[in-house]
């Protein structure tokens, strides 16, 4: 069954929140960039027909103090249930962006990176090694700042005890970790079917928060994003990353992207709590939440990592911040953890930035991805809009 939605499960709690967005719009017959006032829907296409365009604009908040055509009620795209209504359906917030991730940036989930990297993607096995390295770990841990000297003196103590780990490496080394979670155009909206590989026995959501950063490095904004991960295909090996991050689906990003104003500043972002609240058709209930004052790296240097003159995006980049969420919760079995069943509904929430709720569904049988860059420019140029 179709997840219901209406604008008032999804918005900020601040009515004023300046927010960006996209959506697919029957009059239009494409993609819009829009504008989100107070429930109403303004189409931004005249501005610029993509959301990386816009934020590559020096001046956009007052840009955006104009008229602009409206599209309809945020209800209007949401009604018959999911991410759809009569007249369009809500889309992720990003577009020609590629997108981004951070991994390991809280301790509680750099724990959890060595147990399952220790367990071998054997949910079973997790259970021990969490008694075993959780107290040890997280009191070397706690309060280090990644790359600075007390960094390196945990690091010679971990590895005379032969606790050492990649994943540790780049919790508290110099370098973060930082990888490709999804091409652009691939991720979903608040509303959508999300997608698990159907061969993962282990796998969770990972709340988080999602930056936009344009061309020039500037963080325009913020986002809230699920970050979906197979933990056992991870766990068996590293080099299989791209294997447990990138499936059709596994990326959400939503409900909208609010800029900076004075009312929200950049500041605000290490502030945030997240909250995450997983349902299962079984009556299973998760309940957990993150805490972005805990997280290891200020986001601004986890954004110069990301992009810099090494690392140039002349589409700009979503970036996911990381999470230290990471559910040990039994669900199947004493000693097994979580891991999702289809049809769980997702909701991520944080009032600066809404609600993101989506269905969770094997990655083979949620909607192929099959709108990609070439069929957006070959949209926008049939509407004029290029």
């Amino acid at each position: 069954m179709q997840i219901r939605l209406g604008a008032a499960d999804i918005l900020p709690a601040d009515p004023t929140a300046l927010l960006l967005g996209r959506v697919w719009a029957q009059a239009s017959g494409g993609p819009c960039p829009i504008l989100v006032r107070r429930g109403q829907v303004f189409d931004l296409s005249r501005v610029s027909p993509t959301v990386a365009g816009l934020l590559e604009r020096e001046f956009l908040t007052e840009d955006l103090e104009d008229d602009f055509p409206l599209l309809g009620e945020l209800d209007e795209f949401l009604a018959q249930g999911g991410n759809e209504g009569p007249v369009g359906r809500l889309l992720a917030p990003c577009d020609l962006q590629p997108v981004k991730a951070a991994g390991v940036t809280f301790a509680g989930s750099m724990i959890e990176r060595v147990i399952e990297e220790r367990a071998k993607g054997e949910p079973a096995r997790a259970e021990a090694l969490r008694g075993e390295l959780a107290e040890i770990l997280g009191g070397n841990l706690r309060g280090v700042v990644p790359g600075s000297a007390k960094a390196a003196e945990v690091k010679a103590h971990l590895q005379k005890a032969g606790l050492w780990s990649q994943y540790l490496e780049v919790g508290i080394g110099a370098d973060a970790e930082i990888f490709t979670k999804a091409p652009p155009m691939s991720s979903l909206g608040s509303g959508a079917q999300i997608g698990v590989h159907p061969a993962s026995v282990w796998n969770n959501p990972e709340p988080e928060v999602v930056l936009a950063i344009n061309s020039r490095g500037i963080i325009c904004g913020a986002a809230l994003g699920n970050d979906v991960n197979l933990r056992d295909v991870e766990g068996r090996s590293a080099l299989l990353l791209g294997k447990a991050k990138d499936n059709n689906g596994a990326c959400a990003i939503g409900p909208f992207l609010r800029l900076f104003t004075p009312d929200f500043p950049r500041e605000r972002l290490e502030s945030l709590k997240l909250t995450l609240k997983v349902e299962g058709e079984d009556g299973f209930i998760l309940q957990a939440s993150s805490d972005m004052s805990q997280i290891s790296r200020p986001p601004a240097d986890i954004a110069e990592q990301t992009l810099n003159l090494n690392h140039q995006y002349p589409d700009g980049v979503m970036l996911f911040l990381g999470t230290m969420f990471a559910p040990v919760q039994d669900r199947d079995g004493k000693g097994q953890g979580f891991t999702h069943h289809w049809g769980d509904r997702v909701e991520i929430s944080c009032p600066e930035l809404g609600r993101l709720v989506n269905e969770v569904q094997p990655s083979d049988r949620i909607a192929p991805w099959s709108f990609g860059l070439r069929a957006l420019m070959e949209n926008l140029s049939h509407r004029g809009l290029l």
